[in-house]
């Protein structure tokens, strides 16, 4: 991020997530308005769940719904429709301290032409990032750039056959194609994490490109999704590999995204459910693995990508205790851009690194992850009266 100068606090003791002065300086009291708005729509959990289905069929029958859900949800959690539109959101994100991560998140690709498409967008967000400060990470998801049936083949240890074996050299030239670039223009660069059952052969690549690009700091993240059993022995494991091997760890920290298919394709095909047992087993597994890379934080690199408040206060007690500078480069927080704002600028503004994941695509093309956005506020428990709390508190603030 570009040197903190003016409004910005190194009392970190003072950091308060209910502080809503700080979270919201940035919106208008129309913008404030409008997200009250659409967080109180969406606590509707009915809607909700036909909303998806309601919206695609307006859409295959012409009806205009697209400008409503560009003025809508589109609105409070992407960017824009392209890099170039992003840049008043990373502007604007500057302004707070927090760095912006461009996510190219369409979805539903099919076939060769589109992977390398996707691929070579990715490639444009790293360049975009390249000696820009207020863009410190790059972001790819492998199944945008690979079959998703094929890397599930691969992660079962199955054979390939001739045109297979074709197939996933392509795949490894495409991952190998972003991760040198990231190498070579310097910009960190997220592995995301995928269903469990492809994410052994995302794993195996993002080993492989730390080992390849990794070798003086941390330029490739993979991403360890603490809500399934045995994630944080896996981190442990690759770290203790990376010792051996001699390569800087870069690990993202999250909970998870697919609980709920984890669990019915687990009952559906009969084998023991993935995921942890319950909530307090998941957050004692995020914490604990906070409290792993932190006591190996001179050679591993951690991006904490969590909307939970009592982890990000974990994590900054913890780097108290060892008497870590809240700037220090091999840690940062994260979050999505339009959730938890009361996270990612009260954090910034007392001099923690702060980014927030930026959406970006076609409106009707990044539909699945608005609507993944929708679901998982509503299927969190207490988080989307907890936004809307924080929104109405800001209203009574300013008296709007």
């Amino acid at each position: 991020m570009a040197e903190k100068t003016g409004e910005f606090h190194t009392n970190s003791t003072l950091l308060d997530f209910d502080n809503t002065e700080i979270a919201f300086k940035g919106k208008t009291d129309a913008e404030l308005k409008a997200s009250y708005r659409l967080f109180k729509l969406m606590s509707n959990s009915t809607l909700a769940k036909i909303g998806p289905s309601i919206t695609q069929s307006a859409l295959k029958i012409g009806l205009p719904v697209s400008a409503l859900i560009k003025r809508t949800l589109f609105k409070q959690f992407c960017g824009g429709e392209t890099i170039e539109e992003c840049e008043t959101t990373i502007e604007a994100l500057a302004k707070a301290y927090v760095g912006t991560i461009l996510d190219y998140s369409v979805e539903g690709a099919l076939n060769s032409n589109a992977y390398t498409h996707t691929a070579e967008e990715v490639v444009r967000t790293i360049t975009r990032a390249k000696d820009d400060p207020r863009v410190p990470f790059a972001v790819f998801k492998p199944s945008g750039v690979a079959r998703f049936k094929l890397l599930e083949k691969v992660s079962l240890g199955k054979i390939l056959d001739n045109a297979e074996q074709v197939e996933w050299f392509k795949v490894k030239g495409r991952v190998n194609h972003i991760c040198k670039t990231a190498y070579d223009m310097d910009v960190p660069l997220m592995i995301d994490a995928d269903e469990s059952w492809i994410q052994p052969a995302v794993d195996n690549l993002a080993l492989e490109m730390m080992r390849m690009y990794n070798r003086d700091k941390a330029i490739v993240y993979n991403t360890y999704q603490l809500y399934r059993e045995g994630m944080l022995s896996s981190l442990q494991s690759h770290y203790y590999r990376s010792q051996s091997e001699g390569f800087i760890m870069g690990a993202k920290l999250v909970r998870g995204a697919y609980m709920d298919k984890e669990r019915a394709r687990a009952a559906r095909l009969n084998y023991p459910s993935p995921i942890q047992e319950n909530k307090d087993t998941t957050d004692k597994a995020y914490n604990d693995a906070l409290e792993f890379c932190l006591e190996n934080i001179n050679d591993l690199a951690i991006v904490a990508g969590t909307h939970n408040e009592a982890s990000c206060m974990i994590l900054t007690e913890l780097m108290k205790k060892q008497q870590l500078p809240e700037d220090h480069p091999h840690i940062y927080f994260a979050q999505l851009l339009g959730m938890s704002d009361n996270l990612s600028f009260n954090l910034s503004y007392f001099g923690y690194n702060v980014v927030k994941y930026v959406p970006y695509g076609p409106v009707k093309q990044v539909l699945p992850y608005l609507f993944r956005r929708a679901e998982e506020n509503t299927a969190i428990a207490g988080h989307m009266g907890r936004e809307l709390s924080l929104l109405a508190a800001e209203r009574k603030r300013r008296g709007i």
